[in-house]
This record gives structure tokens, sequence and C-alpha cells, in this order.
């Protein structure tokens, strides 16, 4: 595997601030013991924005030892060093953290286009690896991502945090004990009213100092830089991000793990930027319906031109037979149902309010703590990369139809759409020179 990344590695001295971080996780490369009282010791490829929550997160778990950052934006670097301890080592080129022996697990929080190389590069590495959502840029980058970790015997947990929520642990025992009956329809919705620039129009300039814009690039075609993509925005670029990929598969897994469903079978998604003048390569507007192997539908929304409430309450609706379920981090409420048209008036779902059964804890801290258990134990992660590849291919296939302006039937054995082969020129792009994505058939 090739990358243009030229090595260069630097380090600081100085003291670590005291208190800031946390001591100790047991290590996560092949010579990992099952010891509780190991400290697991962790490099971070990316600490912007996501990456500093992860920090945080990671922090605050006793058994963790942060230890080393990567980063193509210096000042990120110089504010990891900062906070945490100038003798923390530091680079921009990601490979070094994963030839260093004292680190055991790797936290990739890099924009969605490196996730893949960077994944199997960690896993070929001996690193268990925590990435974040979505897990990949394409459907053949997600499947070679778990051919990796499966080749290499390495833990890769998701940040699909939900899953580590009590909340929705709940919600799921309560969904699959039937007790709002058959579930037909599912939704939730990415609301947020960009109207009118939305991440604005801006003309190509030089790169900020500090950041290196052609090791950003990375495996996607050279374009000039404009400063609404890098450091942040790229979430609105399609070549780097998507809102169905940095939203919707936060909700595409949450619930299809509470329905206890894989891929979908069909997707259809429409939508356009209607309202929003800026120069977004994604919707400003977009419905997306897929069609559950279960017999259901799960409707996401992304909604950039408007902010008001989609939902009765809380951040998804599960419509059953006897009940509807809205769901949120503080707990979830059922409404019953009525008897409809020339039904008998039965007993449907009681209405109620459920509230967390457990201590109130962050999802993200929860997510990570339960990744460095697996990094001991070597059990799977709530979301591993096999759970977060069905996940992330909800959002892909959304972004398919909507590029293509088709309903999509999705063959999860092949993994390619029926018949299409528009779509499927879709499942992946060409890399750019220089970049190879491992092929582990």
């Amino acid at each position: 595997m090739t990358t243009k990344l030229n090595r260069r590695q630097f380090t600081k001295t100085g003291a670590i601030a005291a208190g800031t971080v946390a001591t100790g996780i047991a290590s996560s490369g092949s010579s990992l013991a099952t010891n509780w009282n190991e400290t697991v010791r962790v490099g971070f490829i990316g600490v912007g924005n996501r990456g500093t929550q992860l920090i945080s997160a990671f922090s605050k778990h006793p058994d963790c030892k942060v230890v080393a950052a990567a980063d193509l934006y210096q000042p990120y670097l110089d504010r990891f060093q900062k906070a945490l301890g100038s003798d923390l080592f530091v680079t921009d080129d990601y490979r070094t953290l994963l030839d260093r022996p004292d680190i055991d697990a790797i936290v990739i929080a890099t924009p969605d286009h490196w996730h893949a190389l960077q994944t199997i590069q960690a896993v070929s590495a001996g690193k268990d690896v925590y990435v974040e959502k979505p897990l990949a840029a394409t459907i053949v980058e997600g499947r070679r991502m778990v051919q990796a970790a499966d080749k290499f015997g390495r833990i890769v947990q998701v940040g699909l945090q939900r899953r580590s929520m009590n909340i929705y642990q709940q919600l799921r025992e309560f969904v699959q004990d039937h007790r709002v009956g058959k579930i037909t329809v599912s939704r939730a919705y990415r609301l947020n009213n960009m109207f009118p620039d939305g991440i604005g129009r801006r003309a190509p300039t030089p790169p900020p100092k500090g950041l290196n814009w052609d090791q950003w690039l990375g495996p996607r075609q050279e374009q000039p830089y404009q400063d609404n993509i890098a450091p942040y925005k790229f979430r609105w670029w399609q070549n780097y991000s998507s809102q169905m990929g940095n939203w919707g598969v936060h909700y595409f897994d949450v619930i299809r793990w509470i329905l206890d469903e894989a891929a979908p079978v069909s997707a259809v998604c429409v939508g356009g930027r209607y309202a929003v003048q800026d120069d977004r390569t994604i919707p400003d507007t977009a419905e997306a319906i897929f069609e559950l192997k279960g017999r259901s539908l799960l409707v996401f929304g992304q909604y950039e031109a408007s902010s008001n409430p989609a939902l009765a309450w809380g951040e998804l609706e599960l419509r059953g037979t006897q009940g509807t379920i809205y769901g949120a981090s503080s707990g979830f409420r059922v409404v019953t149902e009525n008897a409809g048209q020339f039904q008998k008036k039965d007993q449907r779902a009681e209405a109620t309010e459920v509230k967390p059964n457990g201590p109130k804890t962050d999802a993200t801290v929860a997510h990570a703590r339960d990744f460095l258990e697996c990094v001991k134990t070597r059990r799977q992660p709530r979301c591993s990369v096999s759970e977060g590849h069905q996940s992330t291919i909800y959002a892909h296939l959304a972004n398919i139809s909507l590029a293509t302006g088709q309903r999509l039937n999705w063959d999860a054995e092949t993994e390619s759409c029926v018949d299409n082969d528009e779509a499927n020129k879709l499942l992946h792009y060409e890399y750019r020179k220089g970049y190879e994505l491992p092929n582990f058939d």
C-alpha cells in the first residue's frame, strides 16, 4: 500500500499538564493481555473538532493513556500539546504512529475519505482501531476494512455511539419484546436551517499556513484549496463526506439495530439544492426511503433549509401496529394506537414514558469504554467494523440513488445493485495516482 506522505516527525519536550490525561488502559497490539490493570496506550490520527472530543472521552478512563497524535494541520498539533503536554509525540505522518511499539490502539478522526486507508494500515500494523463514522467513503472501502480486520485479527470499533447508551439498549429490548406490535415505519431527521448562505461561496486561495493540502486530499483527485472545505466544512462536499453519512448513519445504525435488521432491500432518495446559496455539492433538502428485509420502511430526511421539529418528540420515531415510540437520549415515550377502520376496539399498547435505567453517561465516553474493554478481552465491540459497514451502506445507497435518479434494489450477498451498471459504478471511485486500496480476496 502506498501513499504520497513524506515522512517527517518531530517531538517536543515538557511536562504533561497535571490532571489532564487519565492514566492507563491495556495494550491493544498482538501482545495484549487480559489484565484489567494494564494501560491501553492510544494514538490519535486527526485531532481537529471530533478528534478533540474523542481525546476528552478516552481521557476520562483511568486505564487509558493518550500518548501521541498525528495531523496534517500544525495548529491542531500545537493545541494537542498545549492541552496534554509538550512531551507528547506529534507528527504530520500518521504512519509514524503505526510504527511505534508504545502505541496499542489507534483512534481515527480524519475526514471520511481517509478512513479506509488509515484503518487498513493500522490493523495491518497490529493495532486495534476506533474509527469515526461514517466508516468509509464507499461501499467497496467498507468491505475491504471488514476483510482487513478479519485477516489481521484486530478489534475495530466504529463511532456509532448510540448503541452504548442505556436508553437505546432499553428501547431495543422493548421493541424486541413486541410491546408496540409490528413496526412498519421508522423515521429520523437532520434539521438545520442554513438558509441563505450555508457554508458560503469562496474562491480558491492558497491553503493556510501549517496545512498540507495535497496530503489532506489523499486518494481524492487534486483540486484547489477553498476555506469552506477544510479544515471542517468538508461535510458538505460529496467527494469528502455527506450529511447522509455524517448524520444519517447515526439513525440508520440505531434503528436497524433496534429492529435487528442488516442492510436494506431497496433504497430511493430524492432531493437537491433548493434554497441554500453556497458551494456545497450535496443537497440542502433530501428524503431517503429504505425497504428493510423484515418488511418495514426506514425514512431519513435531511432538511437544511428548515429546522422546525419533524417529529412529535425526540430524535426518532418507530410506528408500530399497537403504538408509536418516540426516542431520545433522555428517554422514550409510547403513544398508544387506536383501532382503525373496520377494526375492533381491542387493547393497544399502554401509553408510557421510560427513562434510562442506569447512571447518566456521555455516549462517547461509554463507547470508548466499550472499545477499551474489547481491546483487553478480545470480544467484539458494540459496533464492530462489520456492523458499521452495514449501517454505512444505507448512506451510500441514498447518495447513489440521488445521483442516478433511480430506485435501487440491493443484493446483500454480492454487495451490488441488482441489474444496475450505472449505480454499481458508484460503489467506489478511482484513487489518485500514488494511493492504492488493498484487495483481500
